[in-house]
């Protein structure tokens, strides 16, 4: 079984590489095919694959995908442009982010009566973090500002870090892993381990690994098809190391692409280009794999409460968020807006969604259900959208001279 799945997985990769540029040029988008490709596969449709939601193997293919891609699309940011506009991200992560978990608390609360109030909270914060790789139609479409494009990219690329000193938190709290005592010092440790350590790795990494690399390629130490592999391992090396100190593999990645993306200038493109098409591929695989293990799973769940969370998820819960915390820069209406819209839920979710599924709560199911349809429904509308509205926000600015 295992020789089939990966004869079914390899063919139709190869496949779809083959008009994968093609198909960037129109409004679907790669995640979603495989998604749906990944369901027809599964034991509920043609039954060529059979995938655990809750296995290791899916889990740890996510994990390290989400780490890739954070790597590679922080080195991408352009520093300068960063620099005049870091309220933005700021405030997108200190005072969004925590309000669209409360407002996904809140609109939980209402919806579904029978989760407990953690298992809420859960789900809010599972929800919570916005997904790089989808968002990538977005941040590389030179019609939208550089501000805005890498605002974005920067609040996807550290909310979902942030975010798992917080999930850990509920999660401990939903299994009755802690007492009332113990919470609020969890409270505080697990956000200064997380994001402390993560920060301090990344640094560390971003720094010694750009400065190496250009030593080692000025004397011509590394070249040719060499020059693939230091950008792969660096990434895994900075989460597998903040992963093992304590911390959050997610923004030692983050942090580390951001400096080695300022720092190596010479080769930075060719540095990148085999790391960012691993990144792709291996979200693809990732993509498959969620298809084929929980569409058909949650399918037996799936009911209004579950549709009318997923819409209000990704309408009210993110938006309002955002016109909220960035009220006092007085941006464009169009921009607060299209920053809003733009928070496609993904891989981050898929990771979340597994380490939840493994304490066994009560109302896991309902979680899985509601986080699943929340990412479909996410990559089908901004895939949808993400071209279109880029090129229309994209003129609109052009029009007022680049003014957000």
């Amino acid at each position: 079984m295992d020789y089939q799945a990966l004869t079914v997985v390899a063919g139709f990769a190869f496949i779809y590489s083959l008009v994968a540029s093609r198909l960037e040029r129109t409004p679907i988008s790669g995640a979603l095919v495989y998604v749906i490709v990944g369901f027809l596969c599964s034991p509920y449709v043609f039954h060529l694959i059979d995938i655990d939601i809750d296995g290791e193997g899916l889990s740890r293919l996510a994990e390290l995908t989400l780490a890739l891609v954070l790597f590679t699309d922080s080195a991408n940011t352009d520093l300068a442009t960063l620099r005049k506009v870091e309220s933005i991200p700021v405030r997108l992560l200190l005072i969004g982010l925590p309000l669209t978990i409360l407002f996904g608390f809140g609109v939980a609360y209402l919806i579904f009566d029978g989760l407990g109030l953690f298992e809420l909270a859960l789900l809010a914060t599972m929800l919570a973090p916005t997904d790089a790789a989808l968002g990538k139609a977005v941040v590389t479409n030179e019609a939208v500002p550089d501000s805005v494009r890498d605002s974005l990219n920067v609040e996807s690329g550290l909310n979902d870090g942030i975010c798992v000193p917080v999930l850990l938190f509920f999660l401990a709290l939903a299994a009755g892993q802690t007492d009332a005592g113990e919470a609020a010092g969890l409270a505080v440790k697990l956000p200064l381990e997380a994001i402390g350590i993560g920060a301090l790795v990344g640094i560390a990494g971003g720094v010694l690994g750009s400065r190496v690399l250009e030593f080692c390629t000025q004397r011509t130490w590394v070249s040719g098809t060499w020059l693939q592999i230091p950008v792969i391992a660096l990434a895994l090396l900075c989460f597998g190391a903040s992963q093992w100190l304590g911390g959050s593999g997610f923004i030692a990645c983050f942090v580390g692409g951001l400096i080695f993306g300022g720092l190596a200038k010479q080769h930075k493109k060719e540095y990148l280009d085999a790391a960012e098409g691993i990144g792709d591929f291996m979200a693809l695989v990732t993509w498959f794999a969620f298809g084929a293990a929980a569409i058909g799973l949650t399918w037996q769940f799936l009911d209004w409460r579950v549709g009318v969370y997923a819409l209000l998820s990704l309408t009210v819960v993110r938006i309002l968020p955002v016109f909220l915390c960035v009220f006092r820069l007085k941006l464009q209406f169009d921009t607060t807006l299209f920053m809003g819209w733009f928070g496609p839920r993904g891989l981050a979710s898929i990771v979340f969604v597994v380490m939840v599924l493994a304490t066994k709560l009560p109302g896991s199911n309902i979680l899985l259900t509601t986080v699943t349809w929340t990412i479909l429904l996410s990559i089908t509308l901004h895939g949808i959208t993400a071209n279109p509205l880029a090129a229309v926000y994209g003129a609109k600015a052009e029009q007022r001279g680049g003014k957000i």
